[in-house]
């Protein structure tokens, strides 16, 4: 399973040559740290989707010795790993630049990624390749915008959802959050593999 990890970070060697402008970019570009330790996670999973949608490797990983479960396995754990690989990276980076960011931002923002990948993972067992990837990335641009006035009218007309959030203790408030998001990756992470051992290649 390792092999299958690592396979993601080989094939887009020369896509991963423009991963540090790209972090760059959103460091200069002065967006909140949490949503730059997000984009970053997003960068190296997602382009592996986009390629095997492209190249339709899973036809030749069925072939290989790998069971399905495995494969499955191999992208969700695979995209933690590179998640923390991206923070690690961002953090130089913001740190370099003199950029403040907390470890919340870093809490924020990769939770922010596993709640995408947990929504967003299935679909590409579900649509035929060539349609999800453009469907993904629409929707990721469209969240980012509709993100910030949504929060703004919670804000200002949710004040009963807003007061009991305040009154928690951070302990609970992250714990409870951090059971939620790992909660929702591990239903995920069981259904894409149930449609996935059903798929036809």
């Amino acid at each position: 399973m390792f092999n299958l990890i690592r396979r993601d970070a080989i094939l887009q060697k020369w896509q991963l040559l423009i991963f540090v402008p790209f972090i760059l970019f959103f460091v200069i570009t002065e967006v909140p740290a949490f949503l730059a330790f997000m984009v970053a996670s997003i960068f190296i999973p997602f382009n592996a989707f986009a390629y095997d949608e492209k190249a339709k490797t899973n036809i030749l990983l069925n072939s290989l010795p790998y069971t399905r479960k495995e494969i499955i396995a191999s992208r969700y754990l695979g995209a933690i790993v590179y998640m923390l690989l991206s923070i690690g990276m961002t953090s130089i980076a913001l740190s370099v630049f003199n950029k403040p960011f907390t470890m919340t931002d870093i809490a924020i923002g990769g939770g922010l990624f596993l709640l995408f990948a947990a929504f967003t993972f299935p679909l590409f067992q579900i649509f035929k390749p060539g349609h999800i990837t453009p469907i993904i990335l629409i929707s990721f641009i469209l969240l980012t915008w509709v993100a910030r006035p949504v929060i703004s009218f919670i804000n200002k007309h949710l004040t009963v959802i807003t007061d009991f959030i305040a009154d928690l203790s951070n302990l609970v408030l992250y714990t409870g959050t951090a059971v939620i998001v790992i909660a929702l990756y591990g239903i995920s992470w069981g259904l894409a593999t149930f449609i996935y051992q059903k798929k036809v290649f």
